[in-house]
């Protein structure tokens, strides 16, 4: 039985949320259409010379990075492929003995 109010209600909450934003869309509007009077630009004053940075010495040259002896890897030892495919059962499958 609600149901059958449903569309009229939906109808009248978007009858008021447009109705409300219209009103306030035209009073943002009538704000902002209001005259502002163009005020004179401030004259600032002088500001003093920025003092420059002083460079900077040069510094000698690092001394170069003696390289070091690359390290015997070893190899990875590989695995043959006949080893069976292992099977792992899920937890609550396993029987406790």
């Amino acid at each position: 039985m609600a149901f059958n109010h449903f569309p009229s209600f939906l109808a009248l909450t978007l009858l008021i949320v447009l109705l409300s934003f219209g009103a306030h869309t035209s009073l943002v509007k009538a704000r902002n259409l209001q005259e502002i009077p163009k005020l004179p630009k401030p004259e600032l004053p002088s500001f003093p010379e920025i003092p420059t940075i002083p460079e900077l010495p040069k510094l000698p040259p690092l001394p170069e990075i003696p390289t070091l002896p690359k390290p015997e890897l070893q190899a990875i030892p590989t695995l043959p492929n006949d080893l069976p495919f292992p099977f792992f059962s899920p937890p609550h499958a396993t029987t406790n003995p």
